[in-house]
């Protein structure tokens, strides 16, 4: 398959590709709901506006948008654009760009010691820096209206019963791999979280693309 991601980043993602099977056949049931309003949005001739949210904005709701971004990337989707936020602002935790890194992305920041760094994110050579730090859901650049919210905790779930300006909720909650930070398994364990959240995108992701090739959209 072709596509324009940086090296290492697309090896990864050609590995988490064949990984579906580890995908337990509730979550895709689930996950499924997603993939049908993309390629309701796509049928319309529109773009897809999507934010990840989750509590502090800080861990698994910036893993998602940027397995979003990236695997639009990699299956050569129609244009997609895609966001974070929280329910609060906190910082864009720096284990979790950590694992992204390790992944792949190419990730750089002026200063990681202000309480809210700016990272400049590219998952392609020839891109502008995707820039990302720590937001509330509705604030900008994030959208206001028309998107599609997706929640990736628990807690998030809980505090957004209604995500104002949403066209579209789904709950994809994944366990906080806050719990095992300055333990001998925390790079294990975020690296273990970012795989299955890119794993579960790229699955639905790559759904939507036969689904558009089948109805030559």
């Amino acid at each position: 398959m072709r596509s324009t991601l940086l090296t290492e980043l697309h090896t990864y993602c050609n590995a988490m590709a064949t990984e579906y099977d580890l995908i337990p056949e509730n979550r895709k049931k689930r996950i499924y709901l997603f993939g049908v309003y993309l390629l309701g949005v796509y049928e319309k001739g529109e773009t897809p506006q999507l934010i990840a949210i989750c509590t502090h904005n800080s861990r698994r709701s910036h893993m998602a948008q940027l397995w979003l971004a990236a695997g639009a990337a990699y299956f050569g989707l129609p244009k997609l654009n895609t966001w974070s936020g929280g329910t609060e602002t906190t910082a864009f935790n720096p284990r979790s760009v950590a694992a992204l890194r390790r992944a792949g992305f190419d990730i750089q920041c002026e200063d990681e010691q202000v309480d809210n760094p700016t990272y400049k994110i590219r998952w392609q050579a020839d891109m502008e820096p995707y820039e990302a730090f720590s937001k509330v859901y509705h604030e900008s650049p994030n959208p206001k209206k028309g998107f599609g919210a997706i929640l990736v905790c628990d807690s998030a779930s809980k505090s957004c019963p209604v995500v104002l300006g949403a066209d579209f909720r789904l709950n994809m909650n994944y366990e906080d791999p806050k719990a095992f930070d300055d333990t001998e398994l925390e790079s294990e364990k975020y690296d273990e979280r970012c795989r299955q959240i890119g794993r579960e995108v790229f699955y639905v992701l790559g759904r939507v693309k036969e689904r558009i090739e089948q109805r030559n959209l």
